[in-house]
């Protein structure tokens, strides 16, 4: 049997036996997670998840502010470093600032999670402008690309790692509320299955697809949207970021050396019959 790489090993533990180590298997110390969107809802409570299973952490948000602040809270936490930096992730050449920064401030990365998204209200589709559809693509599709692809190379080059790409449910049932959000997160979707095979079996890519939550994009629906949501789902309630904290900790770690390519659904089950 090969040796596995380091970055999807635990010492001392054969991953193909039943009596596998479950709390070293999710152990995530040593290891530097980038959290996009990581000031904030889904980000802040990934980031801060990483940081309690022992990771080191960079927390990457357009507003330099609210990223210290957060990562100040996160190292009083749990006494890990956590790295703010002030990335705009549809730009490209953030981007790459964020890539230097991680790796001039830890020298490796093991865990992307492309996380920052948005998704502006619009009366109808003809209102949508050419700016407003090109900043949804740049930040919720052509960011993780480009994030991807420098990262992905790098965690290979090295001793492997895991990228997680959080996207939405809508994907699979879009609608015309937000359709230019739907679309730019498919392309991610699509991202994530090529990525699962770009650099395998040294890093593994895999898909999280959230239903409604409790974020800033449902605040926008106002309280009345947020009530018909959680009526009709089969768990009486809409997600809230803590959801999904714990279930990107186990996909970026050993635990989960096999999941590759998976498109996890976190809807309370509201799309089970797809």
């Amino acid at each position: 049997m090969t040796e596995p790489r380091s970055g999807d090993a635990v010492p001392d533990l054969d991953p193909t036996t039943p009596s596998r180590d479950l709390a070293a298997l999710l152990d995530m110390t040593g290891k530097v997670a980038v959290v996009t969107g990581g000031s904030r809802g889904i980000g802040r409570a990934v980031a801060t998840a990483f940081a309690e299973a022992g990771a080191d952490v960079v927390i990457a948000s357009r507003k330099l502010d609210n990223c210290r602040a957060v990562a100040e809270e996160i190292e009083a936490a749990t006494g890990r470093r956590a790295l703010p930096v002030g990335c705009h992730v549809g730009r490209w050449e953030a981007a790459e600032a964020l890539f230097d920064a991680v790796y001039d401030a830890f020298g490796h990365c093991d865990v992307l999670v492309n996380n920052a998204g948005m998704s502006p209200v619009y009366d109808d589709l003809s209102a949508v402008t050419e700016e407003l559809y090109d900043k949804v693509h740049a930040v919720n599709a052509r960011g993780p690309f480009r994030l991807s692809a420098l990262f992905g190379e790098r965690m290979a080059a090295d001793d492997g790692g895991s990228i997680i790409n959080i996207t939405t449910a809508g994907t699979l049932r879009p609608g015309v509320d937000d359709l230019p959000y739907a679309m730019a997160k498919a392309g991610l979707n699509a991202l994530t299955l090529a990525l699962a095979g770009a650099w395998a079996p040294e890093v593994r890519a895999n898909l999280v697809l959230p239903g409604a939550f409790d974020t800033d994009i449902s605040k926008a629906w106002g309280p009345e949207a947020q009530a018909r949501a959680a009526a009709m789902n089969p768990m009486k309630r809409i997600g809230v970021p803590g959801d999904i904290a714990g279930l990107c900790v186990f996909l970026a770690s050993p635990a989960a050396g096999y999941i590759n390519g998976a498109q996890v659904l976190v809807d309370g089950g509201l799309f089970r019959t797809l």
